[in-house]
């Protein structure tokens, strides 16, 4: 048996059958209490004329305790309401070049009637300040009922034009819009120093393998304090919103690099009516992209395909349904597989080699180098190697798997274009570590020596050491 608890009337969100919201209900009683407290207020001062002691002291704290109650629960949350609106709707002011030249204009006009008198200056004055006044509420209304979204893609890769949609929205019902631009966010990108994770090592002219001394250590560094990359560079425009009218604009972006893009709020401006002012209105609308690497091959992709794929087929060769090769025909080789017509061809017994296809399995590794390892193009370089082989290979008959620091074992593409995304070198455990002899055929692009790979891997995989050419 469950109890339902009352309702508290003092947690009533409003009075919906009277069509009052809250910030109106809450502000009738502090008029209410405002007025019971001056009222109380002004019988104690007759009380006191009157000579009754004991009824001006009540009448004299019953004012003061409620006013008390009204400062305390209901101006700090109409203060709060006030506050979130114009927080919502805040708005940045621009002056315009023409804005500027009449303004300037109307300065001139200013000072001749002030010197000269003239009534007909001051009218003059007058209508040239109620144009701007004008403009400015104008411009502010047109704003005011607008909403937008904006929908992005789920997959972006770097170097490929996409396209977001952007949705605006004009809510009010007799007003509407004119000439508004849905603008970047500003940005105010400030520099501070930071102490920051690093590894002193010793000789420093040395890569990480081969330095005989490495101590974790702190260093002082001047780094951006608001480092986010925009996702929107350029402006959309909607010349006319009719009230209640929702439009749709496509707009094709493109990012140069991987990484994360995000924007906290996005812009609403216009210069309506007469371009004096441009007045932008923020909106709250969080976004973020994560832009995987390119997988547009590189120049090393087309060098290291060939040898990948041919060390790939060489393992996987065995006696499955595909043709692999005809081949000279071996003791152990069964009668069966015996291709007649070749053998009738050359005149040498030939046979038919099958690739296996239930053990085409291929292990993508990416090993993370060290900070300082390799040198930022080339480190790149190799994040978007390792990207395109991830994702050549996802649209072969094959199956594939990832493996990198930090990113647990996993068929799915996308979740290791998502880690090659936000990438960076870090001080890591060795991905070798991690790998253990399996069915699969590993590719391993890394920095660290081939050595270093357990020789029962080592039979098994392709290593691509960076800043080189491949090792197989």
């Amino acid at each position: 048996m469950s109890v339902k608890a009352a309702p508290n009337p003092l947690a009533t969100p409003g009075l919906p059958h009277l069509g009052l919201s809250q910030v109106w209900v809450r502000f009738l009683i502090a008029i209410v209490g405002l007025v019971l407290a001056f009222g109380a207020a002004l019988f104690s001062t007759v009380s006191r004329e009157s000579g009754n002691i004991w009824t001006t002291i009540i009448l004299a704290s019953a004012a003061l305790l409620l006013a008390t109650l009204v400062g305390l629960t209901t101006v700090p949350y109409l203060a709060r309401q006030v506050v979130a609106a114009r927080v919502r709707d805040a708005m940045d002011y621009e002056v315009t070049r023409p804005g500027l030249v009449y303004m300037a204009i109307t300065v001139v006009i200013g000072i001749a009637a002030i010197n000269t008198g003239n009534n007909l200056l001051y009218i003059v004055v007058a209508a040239l300040l109620s144009a701007i006044l004008v403009s400015g509420i104008a411009s502010a209304l047109v704003l005011r009922h607008l909403e937008l979204d904006v929908h992005l893609p789920e997959h972006v890769f770097a170097g490929r034009p996409m396209l977001a949609r952007l949705l605006l929205r004009n809510l009010s019902r007799w007003l509407p819009s004119f000439s508004v631009r849905v603008v970047p966010s500003k940005r105010k990108a400030t520099k501070r120093w930071r102490w920051e994770p690093y590894t002193l090592g010793l000789p420093s002219n040395r890569p990480a393998e081969s330095q005989w001394l490495r101590v974790p250590d702190r260093r002082l560094r001047r780094v951006l304090e608001n480092p986010d990359k925009p996702i929107l560079q350029q402006c959309v425009y909607f010349p006319f919103l009719a009230a209640g009218q929702e439009l749709l604009a496509d707009l094709e972006m493109s990012f140069p690099a991987r990484g994360c893009y995000r924007e906290k709020d996005f812009g609403l401006a216009t210069r309506f009516p007469f371009a004096f002012l441009l007045k932008t209105r923020r909106i709250a609308l969080a976004r973020e992209v994560i832009v995987y690497p390119a997988v547009e091959p590189p120049q090393e992709f087309f060098e290291v395909l060939p040898m990948v794929t041919g060390e790939f087929e060489t393992f996987v060769r065995g006696r499955g349904y595909d043709l692999y090769r005809i081949r000279e025909y071996m003791p152990e080789d069964s009668a069966r597989h015996v291709d007649w017509k070749a053998t009738a061809r050359t005149g040498a017994l030939k046979v038919r080699e099958f690739s296996r296809e239930d053990e085409r399995k291929l292990r993508i590794v990416f090993d993370n180098p060290l900070p300082g390892v390799l040198a930022v193009s080339l480190y790149e370089r190799a994040v978007q190697l390792a990207a395109s082989l991830g994702w050549h290979f996802h649209h072969e008959d094959v199956e594939i798997s990832y493996v990198a620091p930090g990113l647990e074992p996993t068929p799915d593409v996308f979740a290791f274009l998502h880690y090659l995304a936000l990438v960076e070198p870090q001080e890591a455990t060795s991905v070798f570590e991690r790998l253990r002899a399996s069915e699969d055929y590993n590719v391993i692009v890394t920095a660290r020596d081939r050595s270093q790979l357990p020789p029962d891997l080592a039979a098994r995989s392709y290593v691509i050491a960076l800043g080189t050419q491949a090792d197989s």
